[in-house]
């Protein structure tokens, strides 16, 4: 009788489920401190294996330090399927993507990914500043629901 709670997604199976795109959460390191971790919407670049981030910056919003001191980051996609739960850890650091620097092959995967547009803000989303990023994952992992054999 076997019955591991968990196993390895393969390649296929990993960016199968990252490729729509969807929700998780990014977690910044920071020291001594506890992380400073967002739920965010994702966008994922199955040909580069990059995800893409639009984070929001409000007048009020504490996350510019972070995200601004390049400290180190994990991000976490998951979800419960008719298949069982799925969930795939991202670590690396984000880079930012700006218009001036905007290259034609991001411009390439910024079209080949669908990032799902969340409404979250407390106020009108035309007063908060939005800068997008990208993930290129120095490690990159995915687990699956096992299927029980007796």
């Amino acid at each position: 009788m076997t019955d591991p709670r968990s196993v390895t997604m393969d390649d296929e199976e990993r960016d199968n489920f990252l490729e729509p795109g969807g929700t998780g959460v990014l977690s910044f390191a920071r020291g001594e401190e506890s992380p400073f971790s967002l739920p965010v919407s994702y966008g994922y670049d199955v040909a580069e294996g990059h995800f893409y981030f639009r984070l929001a910056f409000g007048p009020d919003a504490g996350k510019a330090e972070v995200v601004e001191e390049g400290a180190s980051v994990s991000f976490v996609a998951y979800a419960d399927t008719d298949s069982g739960w799925r969930s795939v850890v991202a670590s690396g650091e984000l880079s930012e993507i700006s218009e001036d620097a905007l290259d034609p092959e991001v411009g390439e995967a910024m079209q080949r990914i669908e990032l799902p547009l969340v409404d979250v803000f407390e106020r009108n989303p035309r007063e908060v500043s939005f800068r997008f990023f990208r993930l290129d994952p120095e490690e990159l992992t995915g687990r699956k629901e096992a299927v029980a054999e007796y």
